[in-house]
């Protein structure tokens, strides 16, 4: 794997500390939270960012979709605030039974 560049190492650390942040306020307010994780393209960054928020059973996960749009906003509102800009906020989150080994 090739190193990163600095730029990207900005893009990671400022990725991650908005994803921490929502993880908090998720496992707060959300009932079967696990833990919230996200993948990207850093040459086709913001637009590759996916953020997961998993959860524990489908039980859950079922009750949390009708929130699905309030949580997108929220990420989209902590991204805003490291200086990521995203296009279209519902693309960038989603729900899912998956951890990022699976």
């Amino acid at each position: 794997m090739k190193k990163l560049s600095k730029v990207q190492l900005k893009q990671q650390a400022a990725v991650l500390e908005a994803v921490t942040a929502l993880e908090q306020q998720a496992l707060e307010a959300l009932p079967g939270t696990v833990q919230c994780w996200f993948s990207m393209e850093y040459e086709a960054f913001p637009g590759s960012l996916i953020v997961r928020l998993q959860f524990s059973s489908q039980l859950y996960l079922d009750a949390a979709q009708p929130q699905l749009l309030l949580w997108q906003k929220k990420l989209s509102a902590l991204l805003l605030k490291k200086g990521v800009v995203l296009k279209d906020m519902r693309k960038h989150l989603v729900f899912t039974l998956s951890g990022p080994d699976d």
